[in-house]
């Protein structure tokens, strides 16, 4: 029979890529890891893994069982969640999925509020983008995600999932302190053919809604420079290389030499957290949401107002 302990190492070991990386997630030690790993080998009657150079892979049969792994780790984590839910206890593990500049600006705060105060409760982050972290949510292997959403191109959310939205923020164009609109008020968006933009992967919402926005005004944006982060598009703009429009949470601390415009028509992003509907109300999720809450406002407050 196999035993979940053995499972759960395993799982550790498909997720992490080798026997030290799984000893130090898990606060085990590396013998103690490859002793359950033969142990589960024996179970099987299988090889799991193999050598890879100075690290191992996993076999046809590791491939299979990671998989179930996973799959019980899940349950096992949902198990937990339900259960404090039932005594209204914020304990438990609690996966949360986030675009990177959402957890650049709000999750460290976030993390600190919760673990200060709910020493039971054990979060844990993963960063990506929305088209990878939904499935992962409808999936159950992430139990909430904070996403972003456009007023001129709104995200879509699959059925069985429910969002609260945090806050709304305006979305500002960036450009070079020396450039030509720099003091026009508000910004000449139509005047800007030609303009070399940076803006996030194609398929993202930003990217989507500088295309739309740009395409009220007949401009088709030549969108060069493709870069998850914001903080990097602005010091790409800092240097005089591109444009880009960008909210204002993306913009603490404002960087010199970049000077924010407003943008006619306005546009907005709004910052939602996103849950299976089933769970929503479960007392880690409702203390999640609520930390995101006051943090985002915070840092809306602090964001640069256009000029």
């Amino acid at each position: 029979m196999i035993s979940w302990e053995r499972l759960r190492v395993f799982d550790a070991i498909a997720e992490h890529g080798s026997v030290g990386s799984a000893a130090e997630a898990l606060h085990i030690t590396g013998p103690a890891v490859t002793q359950q790993l033969r142990k589960l080998e024996r179970e099987t009657g299988s090889k799991l893994v193999e050598p890879d150079g100075r690290g191992i892979r996993l076999t046809a049969a590791g491939y299979v069982l990671a998989r179930h792994a996973r799959e019980v780790a899940g349950s096992v984590a949902d198990a937990q969640r339900e259960l404090a839910g039932l005594q209204d206890e914020v304990a438990g593990p609690l996966r949360i999925g986030s675009l990177a500049s959402a957890l650049r600006a709000l999750m460290p705060e976030v993390l600190n509020v919760l673990t200060a105060a709910h020493p039971r409760l054990v979060p844990s982050l993963r960063d990506g983008e929305v088209f990878d972290l939904l499935p992962a949510l409808r999936s159950r292997d992430l139990d909430a995600v904070l996403l972003e959403s456009w007023t001129n191109r709104p995200e879509r959310i699959p059925a069985g999932v429910r969002t609260t939205t945090l806050v709304t923020e305006p979305v500002m164009l960036a450009v070079p302190e020396d450039h030509a609109i720099a003091d026009r008020y508000p910004a000449p968006l139509a005047e800007l053919a030609g303009e070399v933009w940076t803006s996030c992967p194609v398929g993202t919402g930003a990217y989507g809604a500088l295309v739309q926005l740009m395409r009220t005004h007949h401009v088709e944006p030549d969108i060069r420079y493709l870069v998850t982060d914001f903080t990097t598009q602005l010091s790409l703009v800092r240097a005089g290389l591109a444009i880009a429009t960008v909210p204002g949470i993306a913009a603490v601390p404002p960087p010199p030499g970049v000077r924010f415009l407003s943008c006619v028509p306005a546009i907005g992003r709004s910052l939602v957290v996103a849950t299976r509907e089933q769970d929503t109300e479960l007392p880690a999720l409702q203390a999640l949401i609520g930390a995101l809450r006051d943090a985002a406002r915070t840092a809306v407050e602090a964001a640069p107002e256009p000029s």
